[in-house]
């Protein structure tokens, strides 16, 4: 009989200790669950899997029947590749030439140059269709290269260019002006940062401002302060968003050191909502009202167009109802929401997202546009949120200042822009927006469907981006007929296409006509070839079989 006491006892501290690791083992459930399904709700699972992919490229042979085409079509496809290789070398010589030149010592160009298309194919790309990354100048709608090119500009600057080119440099101009007799004095503000002041938390509707360099640092601040007043470690980013480039918001494949205070959850989920409503340890929510337009999906760029998944819907009222719903939550748990704005500040509405989705946020991050065209970050927030310092533990204080914050040019620059803003003639621009570039997209839909064409566009108001109808494992070439009619892209390619929007419908029909100008010479070289057994699935496993062979060929 004794000697099972200690049995006994033993069984109840085990039975004690299930009980007490339970609920944690349950909240770590849902958290799980919340996740998004895809390598872009695990970060840590999609390092390792960056880390498993070897590098291979296809030899001048297998490059154009990666598919499986057969031989007459993979030689229409290398004669249109050369042809567009001829064009590029007459058309854009001397901005090839350049930045050929400054490749060797600018590592971001290295970056774009080496990551337009999937890497298999990317060495022959740059050879033969190397992009020009120089333009000189720009007038309403468009840019002119260093050969005296002029381009439709699709680029939008990302994200920065919203009423035109020339508004930005009427802003810039007559910002140089106002702040000259100052100059780059910098610590004392110049008088028209009160101006700035009242005007942004009238947009806002918020209580105060501060000021940074850029957009990245505004969100690095906004979640600094979350974290602060809270007293709470983590912050929640939603799968696929892009908040800067900065660790905490970028826990996945990019980032040499996983963050271990942020999750990354699915976007328009409920099981989200339930792990918001549990967790005691969640200091804010990051918004990007962007990921609208491709909920838990990374921004869309070329170089990640392995087949024809990719694929973009925007649904306002989808959104805005889960905007209210991620906000009922944040104030019932005192989760800080946070808007970033940074990208679609002022496009959207004049008030911003919040104006535009009804919903307001405990904090919004601006950047880009808002100093009319020179860099620039502002957060703003609640009183009891913008605070750096507890008044009772005068040591305790939340960090944060920068050499260039509120520079003078920067402040006459954000000037100019917020008093055109305000006036209620320029804000007519806004009236009828969204209809006005869903009807653009519906009518240039039409055309390609019309012309038989798999290409497809998505938009989020002025916002767009490219998808493909029919499986095919070439979609990224399609940047380049693009480029060679002279649209100019970002180097995320077709993912994103931005109008400014002092875009007339004359400007836009000609682009739309180029456009499927673009697309029906890369049908006619044979990009678009395929057959019954071609499917988004099959080229999946065709990829994965590549990799494979190549790992173990080491």
């Amino acid at each position: 009989m004794d000697s099972s006491l200690p049995i006994l006892s033993f069984a109840g501290v085990a039975v004690m200790a299930t009980a007490a690791a339970y609920p944690k083992l349950r909240a770590r459930l849902a958290l799980s669950r919340a996740k998004h399904g895809s390598l872009t709700g695990h970060s840590k699972m999609s390092r390792r899997v960056a880390r498993l992919i070897p590098f291979y490229e296809f030899d001048i042979n297998d490059f154009f029947r990666s598919d499986g085409a057969p031989a007459a079509v993979a030689t229409r496809r290398q004669d249109g590749f050369f042809r567009l290789a001829r064009l590029y070398r007459d058309r854009f010589a001397r901005s090839r030439e350049m930045t050929l030149q400054a490749s060797a010592k600018i590592s971001d160009l290295q970056f774009t140059e080496a990551y337009r298309v999937p890497f298999q194919y990317s060495r022959l790309v740059r050879e033969h269709l190397g992009a020009g990354a120089f333009v000189q100048s720009s007038a309403g709608v468009t840019v002119t290269d260093l050969d005296g090119n002029i381009f439709y500009d699709l680029t939008g600057s990302y994200g920065v260019n919203i009423f035109g080119n020339d508004f930005y440099k009427e802003c810039i101009a007559k910002a140089e002006a106002r702040a000259h007799a100052l100059g780059p004095v910098l610590g004392p503000y110049h008088p028209v940062i009160v101006e700035n002041v009242a005007r942004l938390c009238g947009v806002s509707g918020l209580d105060e401002v501060s000021f940074h360099m850029s957009g990245t640092e505004a969100v690095m601040q906004a979640v600094r302060l979350a974290r602060y007043h809270t007293r709470r470690s983590h912050l929640v980013r939603f799968a696929g968003a892009y908040h800067g480039w900065w660790g905490d918001v970028q826990p996945g494949v990019g980032n040499p050191i996983s963050p271990h205070e942020t999750y990354t959850l699915a976007d328009m989920s409920e099981r989200t909502l339930r792990v918001l409503k549990t967790r005691r340890d969640i200091a804010c929510v990051l918004v990007n009202p962007l990921q609208a337009l491709h909920p838990n999906a990374n921004a869309p760029a070329d170089s990640a167009l392995v087949d024809s998944s990719r694929s973009g819907h925007f649904d306002r009222a989808a959104y805005s109802a889960w905007l209210q719903a991620l906000r009922q939550v944040c104030t019932e748990r005192n989760i800080v929401l946070i808007f970033d704005e940074v990208f679609v500040g002022f496009r959207l509405a004049a008030g911003g997202a919040q104006e535009y989705f009804g919903v307001r946020a405990d904090m919004v991050t601006y950047g880009k546009s808002l100093a009319g065209g020179l860099p620039v970050g502002v957060v703003c927030g609640r009183k009891d949120l913008m605070r750096r310092f507890r008044e009772d533990h005068p040591v305790d204080v939340c960090f944060a200042r920068g050499t260039f914050n509120s520079h003078p040019y920067v402040m006459t620059a954000m000037d100019e822009f917020l008093t055109r803003l305000d006036d209620p003639g320029f804000r007519s621009v806004y009236r009828g927006l969204d209809a006005i570039w869903d009807e653009r997209a519906r009518r240039l839909n039409q055309m390609l469907a019309e012309h038989d064409l798999p290409v497809r566009v998505g938009n989020l108001s002025s916002i767009w981006m490219v998808h493909y109808t029919e499986p095919s494992r070439y979609n990224w070439m399609f940047q380049y007929y693009l480029r060679a009619e002279q649209l100019a892209l970002s180097w995320v390619g077709t993912g994103r296409l931005i109008f400014s929007l002092n875009y007339t419908d004359a400007d836009f029909a000609e682009v739309a006509q180029r456009f499927v100008a673009a697309a029906e010479k890369m049908k006619q070289d044979g990009w678009w070839w395929r057959d019954a057994s071609l499917t988004n699935k099959n080229i999946r496993r065709r990829v994965l079989k590549e990799i494979i062979r190549r790992v173990f060929s080491r």
